[in-house]
């Protein structure tokens, strides 16, 4: 991919202006073009991981997400070809919008590219093409959704279809039902769950706060945008700690394939000015997010986004993810819809939050602790409230990290018998230094953990309860990534393995651990040390003099002074 050359003046962390933006944009959309077929309506993009929906579904999921894209850019010579083939989808190419199919989601990036650039394309259209592509898409009204962020796709659909004036009283009817549905997930502090459950991702930033705002924005209710606004400033404070300094996106949760998508929200609060971020900040962290990708593979010798996280990895896809699924990148391009002249382009770039200095933050909601160093730009998610056993193991982990993945050998997991399972997690708290709850592990066990983190340092204590005595226990940390070290000390009740046996009753655990990029880090063992009681009270004192105290007690939860 050719960019234009660095500007260490106006973007002193990335070198990234604007035009890197159209740049990317524009060659994304150019690598597409050949594997268009002569209509225009499918893109079938090469790829061997074809979707659980079929080849039919994933050439019209190669069109939407890609047109999505065009729209933010706004070209008009690419919005003439995405025109031509929506002639000829919606005239017996494309498939029909039915209860909890892949269309229902293609339709919603369609409507939305639609909605975005009326006067360039919808506008333009004959009447009778009009007529057949609201008919397609009226469908998407009241085909049912899966309960989680799908409920938002009619709502997509029926607010453009209502904007121009098509089954308003179904699409109002659709747009109300879909916002009142995600009521039902909205847990406070600018957070949804992604369904029923504890299912905290990044389906919080580019769907669950996207399409509410865009929809509130585009539509000019103030009423609605004052609502869904405020929960995306709030929301901001915290996502904005969950990048590294390099740009990296924390490495948890599904539909990784998706990259720079990680990007929407942010540029979303600029573009509503609902946002706690200034426009330098929002510029660093998007145009951070998306040279790391591209300098990492993410693009192949085609041009093309391939399914991975840097470069091709099966490891991060799902069953839905097709050989188009990536190009739901395509939303961290929406930045676009701001103009050259706006100040998220024209203001210096400021630092991350990771940048700065050490911090470590406690987040409410998901019941997470972010531990990030300013040092090496490391950031840390320690994991006490997320939970999908779909998806493992992107959920069910106690911790991810900016700079490594989750491993098939189970790190960060406590593991009882030879079952490394983590279910039916309870969230115990949160707060300054801590996180701590409780689980389900092999036989039976039941596990509480709590985690004392401060620097790069971390105390992992657990009290497993439940067990059969002498059952097996061992303590996994981090896995090394690229550039960093990882380490993890026995400090009770572990060897030097850090494995472990029961006892007669409830048995604590207590490691120390540490990620971290710095060239020389002082011992572990010099930075904190840790004496227990024998009634599940532990006691921590860092080397800067900082104490805590902390008790677990199985079935009672977790107290800690400071």
């Amino acid at each position: 991919m050719q960019l234009p050359p660095d500007d260490r003046t106006l973007s002193p962390r990335t070198g990234y202006t604007r035009a890197h933006w159209e740049a990317a944009a524009d060659s994304l959309l150019a690598a597409v073009e050949p594997y268009a077929t002569q209509d225009r309506a499918l893109y079938h993009l090469p790829g061997d991981h074809e979707s659980w929906s079929g080849r039919l579904s994933d050439g019209l999921e190669g069109y939407a997400r890609t047109f999505l894209l065009a729209a933010f850019r706004r070209d008009e010579t690419a919005l003439g070809r995405y025109a031509d083939g929506l002639t000829a989808g919606v005239s017996g190419v494309w498939p029909r919008i039915e209860d909890r199919g892949q269309p229902l989601v293609e339709a919603a990036s369609i409507a939305l590219a639609l909605r975005l650039t009326r006067p360039l394309l919808w506008d333009r259209l004959d009447d009778p093409v009009r007529q057949r592509a609201a008919a397609w898409l009226t469908d998407a009204l009241t085909a049912e959704a899966w309960p989680c962020n799908w409920e938002l796709f009619p709502v997509t659909v029926g607010g453009f279809l209502q904007e121009i004036g098509h089954e308003t009283q179904e699409s109002r009817k659709a747009i109300d039902r879909g916002l009142e549905r995600i009521e039902d997930w909205y847990v406070g502090g600018g957070w949804y769950t992604d369904g029923d459950g504890r299912k905290y991702d990044y389906y919080n930033g580019w769907a669950m706060h996207l399409y509410p705002v865009l929809h509130a924005w585009l539509a000019r209710d103030e009423r609605l945008l004052e609502l869904y606004g405020g929960r995306l400033s709030r929301h901001l404070e915290d996502y904005a700690r969950l990048f590294g300094g390099d740009g990296a996106p924390m490495h948890q949760g599904r539909s990784l394939t998706y990259r720079f998508a990680t990007t929407a929200p942010l540029w979303l609060g600029a573009l509503t000015g609902r946002t706690p971020l200034s426009p330098g900040q929002t510029r660093r962290l998007a145009s951070g997010a998306l040279k790391y990708f591209l300098e990492r593979g993410a693009v192949d010798a085609n041009g093309l986004l391939t399914l991975g996280w840097h470069g091709p990895d099966e490891t991060v896809l799902q069953g839905y993810s097709g050989p188009a699924s990536p190009y739901w990148a395509s939303k961290g391009f929406l930045g676009l819809l701001l103009p050259a002249d706006h100040e998220v382009w024209t203001a210096v770039e400021e630092p991350a939050p990771a940048e700065r200095t050490d911090a470590v933050t406690a987040i409410a909601a998901p019941n997470w602790l972010l531990q990030s160093t300013g040092s090496d730009g490391l950031v840390r998610l320690h994991n006490h409230g997320s939970e999908d056993i779909r998806y493992d193991p992107y959920y069910t982990r106690l911790a991810y990290s900016t700079a490594t993945v989750p491993s098939r050998w189970y790190d960060n997991s406590v593991i009882v018998g030879h079952d490394p399972s983590r279910t039916d997690i309870v969230p115990l708290g949160v707060g300054e230094g801590w996180a701590a709850s409780r689980h389900s592990a092999g036989g039976g066990a039941r596990v509480t953990s709590l985690v004392l983190a401060r620097g790069a340092v971390e105390v992992r204590a657990h009290l497993v309860a439940g067990a059969e005595p002498g059952t097996p226990v061992r303590i996994t940390g981090w896995v090394c990534g690229d550039g960093v070290r990882a380490e993890s000390r026995p400090a009770v009740g572990l060897d030097s393995d850090l494995c472990g046996v029961t006892g007669t009753s409830a048995t604590l655990f207590v490691a120390l651990a540490r990620l971290t990029a710095e060239r020389d880090p002082a011992p572990l063992d010099e930075l904190v040390t840790v004496r227990v009681d024998g009634d599940g009270g532990i006691h921590v004192r860092w080397s800067d003099g900082h104490e805590v105290e902390a008790r677990l007690a199985d079935g009672e939860g977790v107290g800690v002074r400071a």
